[in-house]
């Protein structure tokens, strides 16, 4: 059980507990969605560095979606998941040399997308955990 009620706002668990206020919300959900779906980055990549990151963030909800999937995994998945794994490491303390084998295969465009998406859905996952959201 989460340590606060749901409230009447939100269309997922997760969105209800920060429906308590509507205004943060709906800011989250909207840069969720952005973050989330095709980008620059594919959406099976972000889904794989996601499910990395949820099996140590603390976030049961977020756990509850499944560990990541290796047979989807390429080239590109696998250096995304890597870079992942070392920032659940070194909590945003990444090595010059990680983000140089970043560049052999993503671009600056890239890097900036899969940044934002990791600590996007590190802070998510953190929410989730805080207030130990469970998995339905």
């Amino acid at each position: 059980m989460a340590r606060i009620k749901e409230s009447s706002f939100g269309e997922t668990p997760f969105q209800r507990l920060l429906g308590h206020n509507i205004e943060v919300m709906q800011g989250w959900t909207q840069l969720g969605n952005v973050l989330e779906n095709d980008g620059l980055l594919s959406f099976e990549l972000k889904e794989q560095v996601r499910r990395t990151l949820a099996q140590r963030n603390g976030c049961e909800y977020c756990k509850a979606k499944g560990k990541p999937n290796f047979d989807k995994f390429d080239e590109k998945i696998s250096l995304a998941v890597g870079f992942a794994e070392v920032f659940l490491k070194q909590k945003g303390d990444i090595p010059n040399s990680t983000f140089e084998i970043l560049h052999g295969d993503f671009t600056e465009e890239e890097i900036c997308e899969l940044c934002a998406f990791i600590s996007f859905t590190s802070a998510s996952q953190y929410f989730g955990a805080m207030l130990k959201l469970d998995p339905q």
